[in-house]
């Protein structure tokens, strides 16, 4: 799904990414740890076409970066910072607002069911900013994936999240996954990032140093691991 040899983005004079190399398969769910200013929101804004690489190849479901990003956006759900949703629309009128730009077809039984799936039923008429934060985040999934993307695309979707609705975002991330979805998720929090993923890679100060099959891995054979790469400084 996901194919980069060599990528390089600098700003000016600042490198925020040095020749990384990344193959991430289809179906495949792969967390990307590392402190901030690693790299982990320029990686994903390229991936999402949003930043354009300094130099690279960067192939996405066999496409070209450089010359198909219209294509690849169709086939990309990106769950950021920001909502991305409007405040004044309902809950609904997001969902079928995202629906139409993307030309889903059987529209209201696809908002339907994402309604459902994120616990948003009952807020369906409900303006988008009265929404608490982690309902806001559920939002941003199902908007994220109402056209069926290939690849859904999350950066460091637990900030700001109390206990339970980070709670709820992991049961829902984990409905996602199962439905054979690639996923790449960026965080900083080391807990999260061994509880769905089937590969671990630890990003610092702009390469990607270290991949880990999750298979028996726990949190603290992997914050020994961390440690190793990148030293203190984490809070979970």
């Amino acid at each position: 799904m996901i194919e980069i040899q060599g990528l390089v983005k600098s700003f000016g004079h600042t490198y925020a990414l040095r020749d990384v190399d990344l193959k991430v398969g289809e179906g495949q769910f792969l967390t990307i740890v590392g402190p901030n200013g690693a790299g982990k929101t320029t990686l994903l804004r390229i991936l999402a076409t949003l930043l354009k690489p300094t130099s690279g190849l960067v192939n996405i479901d066999g496409l070209h970066l450089a010359s198909r990003s219209d294509e690849i956006r169709r086939r990309i759900g990106f769950v950021s910072h920001q909502s991305l949703t409007y405040d004044k629309l309902t809950v609904e009128e997001n969902l079928r607002f995202y629906g139409r730009l993307y030309d889903v077809v059987g529209l209201e039984e696809r908002v339907d069911s994402l309604l459902q799936l994120v616990g948003l039923r009952a807020r369906r008429h409900d303006p988008a900013r009265t929404l608490s934060r982690g309902m806001q985040q559920r939002l941003s999934i199902a908007r994220a994936i109402i056209h069926q993307p290939s690849l859904l695309l999350l950066d460091e979707p637990y900030t700001g999240l109390d206990q339970q609705a980070a709670e709820m975002l992991r049961t829902l991330l984990q409905t996602v996954n199962e439905e054979s979805r690639t996923v790449v998720m960026t965080t900083h929090n080391l807990q999260r990032a061994v509880e769905l993923c089937d590969t671990v890679a630890i990003l610092t100060s702009g390469r990607i140093v270290c991949e880990m099959k999750n298979e028996n891995l726990d949190l603290n054979r992997l914050r020994e691991i961390y440690w190793t790469y990148v030293g203190n400084g984490v809070t979970s």
